[in-house]
This record gives structure tokens, sequence and C-alpha cells, in this order.
């Protein structure tokens, strides 16, 4: 067939018409919109997983946290991430979201630097894992070893008697021909990481105690009336038991002094509780008739070794004793207060005070 009709203008190049171009220009943005959401999308999960498996987050060692009562879960994580254990603080609140957010209970952890979300949360699941246990003034070694095994670190507890036993751990005010720590460790509190020895907990107490006896005027050298630094150390530990208050103490320390000064026996019952293995109590006549060094009724001078943990008080106390003639004292009420006398008739009064007292 032919076409006659030169005004017939016909389109047979192209199949599409002026609307079917509109769509397909309209469908163009929408698709751009769908990759820029499938794109990020992408770069959000991507960033997640690398988050999560740890490799982001820095370090090789461990670091710890601790959580206070009330503080969030946000909070704890952005600590984490500050301290390099994971990643993204964001990422973690978005793990959490999807597995479900531990529980969090105060305390402090030990938690290994670039771990994975699952491992924190794990961790932080788990509960704390440092233990933090309280040395007060006045402990034995015995018991240190004691309270920190009844807190839980049995093995730390073990292995800080083999490392004194052995002397493994030192202090420098101990002579070199003995392994003895008892009054060279410092009180406060420790906290008990589960990557701690027992070697190192005890070297930890042993530079506490060095620090605490420079910041009260004691260092392995010096020499106070005759006394040598370890001696020094004794005095206090029986400063720290008599005293037992911080304003009693002084007074005490000048008793020893004076009472070493006249080569009178120092006859502190604090002593022999420790030759017993007591902390405290009423010292019997059949007590004060034992044979051991500790008996400061039999032995003159200072026992061989201190007898407790002093603390910065009855170091202090020691290094700084006032003048004064005492050599007697006896706490007069239940207050604990302490007379402090210079002749046995006032000492005696002042007992009478004390049963008077009910004490």
């Amino acid at each position: 067939m032919s076409i006659d009709n030169p005004n017939l203008d016909l389109d047979v190049g192209s199949s599409t018409t002026p609307r079917h171009r509109h769509a397909r220009e309209q469908r163009r943005p929408l698709r751009w919109i769908i990759l820029g959401i499938v794109v990020l999308f992408v770069i959000i999960i991507g960033y997640y997983e690398v988050e999560n498996h740890a490799i982001i987050a820095s370090g090789s060692g461990s670091s710890v946290i601790t959580v206070s009562s009330g503080e969030s879960a946000s909070q704890v994580f952005g600590d984490m991430a500050n301290k390099n254990i994971i990643g993204s603080a964001t990422m973690m609140r978005l793990y959490v979201t999807i597995h479900g957010t531990p529980t969090i209970l105060p305390g402090s952890y030990q938690m290994p630097q670039a771990s994975t979300f699952g491992a924190a949360s794990t961790l932080l699941n788990a509960g704390p894992n440092i233990i933090p246990v309280e040395v007060p003034a006045g402990f034995t070694f015995k018991e240190i070893v004691n309270r920190i095994a009844a807190f839980g670190a049995t093995k730390v507890a073990d292995a800080m008697v083999a490392a004194e036993k052995s002397g493994a751990v030192r202090s420098p005010f101990e002579s070199a021909s003995m392994n003895n720590l008892e009054g060279l460790l410092a009180p406060g509190e420790y906290l008990i990481k589960p990557t701690d020895t027992g070697a190192g907990v005890l070297q930890l107490m042993v530079n506490r105690f060095v620090s605490l006896a420079a910041a009260n005027g004691l260092t392995p050298s010096t020499k106070v009336s005759g006394l040598d630094a370890y001696e020094l150390v004794t005095a206090a530990s029986i400063v720290e038991k008599e005293g037992y208050f911080a304003v009693n103490m002084p007074k005490v320390a000048r008793v020893i002094y004076n009472r070493l000064a006249k080569a009178m026996p120092l006859q502190m019952d604090s002593t022999i509780l420790y030759a017993l293995g007591r902390d405290g109590g009423t010292v019997t006549s059949a007590d004060l008739a034992i044979h051991s060094p500790y008996n400061t009724y039999l032995n003159a001078g200072l026992p061989p070794t201190p007898t407790c943990m002093a603390s910065g008080e009855a170091i202090h106390a020691v290094m700084n004793a006032p003048e004064g003639a005492w050599l007697y004292f006896v706490v007069i009420n239940k207050a604990g207060v302490e007379a402090f006398s210079n002749t046995y008739a006032e000492q005696l009064a002042n007992e009478a005070l004390a049963r008077a007292a009910g004490v």
C-alpha cells in the first residue's frame, strides 16, 4: 500500500510516546532514592559488623570500668568505648536492641580491650569480676589473707602466703635475714582483679606501706631514740592496738619510749594476744605467764616483729610523740578514752575509775 498524503507526519523511528517518556523520567529519582537507602543500609550493617568483631577497637590489654548505682546502660557503653573495650557505644546500643540489654550490676569489671559486643555483653551480664577488699589497720598478715580468701579470691590469698614465705616479695624495711611481712603492708581498699597474682597483690601492699610510712616521716633509714626503722614499725603496731583511737596514740607512743629508756618491760596486753592468735579480749594471769618472745611482761624491749598493720596515725604518733613522763595508761570509759599517769599509784587510781565506769 502506498501513502499518497505528504502532510501525514508519522514518527516511525521511536516506539515511546511522550507519555511514556514522562513516566520513565519520574521513576529515575525513585531508583536513586532506593539505591541510596540500600547503600546506606549496607554501610550501617558493614560498620556494625566491623565494630562487632572489634576491628576498629584498639588494644590488646584490658581495662577496668566501674559502674555506679543508677548508671544507665548508655553511660556504661560510653565508658567501655572510651577505654577501648568496644569500638562504638552507638553500635553497642544497636546490638543490645537486637539481642537484649544485659543486666548490669554496680561494681567494677575488668574487660579485654577490643572485645566483640557479644563478649562484652556476656561479661556485663555475669556481674562484677573485681573483688573490693577493705583491709583495716590493726589486721595481722593472717587476717589479711583470710579476708581476701573469704571474699572469693582463694588462689590469690594462697599465693600471697607462698610469696611471703619464699621471700619472692620483700619490703625495704626487712633485714636481709628475714622473710616476714607482718606489719609491713598498708591498710586500705584493694581491688582484686581476675588477672591479679598473689605476688602482685602482695607487692602492691608493700609499696603502699612504703608510701604511707614516708608520708608520715618514716623511711627504711630512719632512726628515732635509738630505734631503727623496723623497730619503729614494731612500736607503731603496738600503738595501733593499744591506742585504738587516734587521739590516744601519741601518748601511748611516749609511754613506749619512756619504758624502753628506763629498761622497763613494756607490759602491753596486745603483744600477748598476738602470741595467742587472738584479737582483743581479756588477758588472764595464765596468759601473762606464757613463754613467748611476744610476752612483753616477761621480756624487756620490743617484740621481735610488728604485731599488726599500723595506720598512718599510729606511725605519725611514733614519729612525733609528745614530751611527757607517762609510764602507764588505762581505758577509763566505754568511749575509749585513756588516762595516762606517771606513777603506779596514779595508775591504780585510774583503774578504779575504769571499774566504776564498767570498763
